[in-house]
């Protein structure tokens, strides 16, 4: 049995706009900066065997108090890093529905069969995604993994490995908030969700829009 604690990165300077962050390497906020101080400060109090990042700095920084409250080296794990937008990215809605109109109409009806253009396959991402989470298992059985990651990379690994239909991410998971804590757990190869954006004891966290995927 291994725990994940899955956590969506810290606010960054494009939450406010509501661009699409995908690949490129956005800074965090100071709020964001905070909200990884509060995560470093809830990992003090906890067991937790390592703590896993994607390679963006948005989230090496937000998992990097904690890691350090724990007294561990981070771990980078390339396979969590957020969804490619392809042509979406840095882009607003608006802004989408003025340079491409029916891709975008196409990807609110199913992101997965109309993924932006440019962009990653979802199926794909859930794939690797859960690909490193088992291999994280492996590495820390009957763990607790600390993993700093990407609000759509994460709803579509929940999806794919609570046998919720891909397609449905946006609706069945609306928003990851930056800083909260997801919980799963495995047990004999199969997921099951302890808890869902839950806030950390010491600060509140900041509600991510679904205009801000990353």
């Amino acid at each position: 049995m291994t725990d994940f604690v899955l956590v969506r990165h810290g606010e960054t300077v494009w939450h406010d706009g509501n661009r699409y962050a995908g690949r490129t390497d956005v800074e965090l906020t100071a709020h964001g900066l905070r909200q990884a101080a509060a995560l470093g400060a809830w990992a003090a109090g906890e067991r937790i065997d390592a703590v896993v990042s994607s390679p963006l700095s948005r989230a090496r920084l937000t998992a990097q108090p904690a890691a350090e409250a724990l007294g561990v080296t981070p771990r980078v794990e390339e396979r969590l890093v957020e969804v490619d937008f392809g042509r979406g990215e840095g882009l607003t809605r608006d802004e989408m529905r003025a340079r491409f109109p029916e891709e975008l109409a196409a990807f609110l009806r199913d992101p997965v069969a109309h993924h932006l253009p440019g962009g990653e396959d979802p199926r794909a991402a859930a794939e690797r995604a859960s690909e490193a989470l088992f291999d994280l298992a492996d590495a820390y059985p009957e763990g607790r993994v600390l993993v700093v990651a990407h609000s759509t990379l994460v709803r579509l690994l929940l999806c794919h490995q609570l046998g919720i239909p891909l397609a449905d991410y946006r609706r069945v998971f609306p928003a990851l908030h930056n800083g909260a804590l997801t919980e799963l757990r495995l047990r004999e190869d199969r997921m099951s969700l302890l808890r869902l954006n839950a806030p950390t004891t010491t600060a509140p966290t900041h509600e991510g829009h679904e205009g801000t995927p990353s």
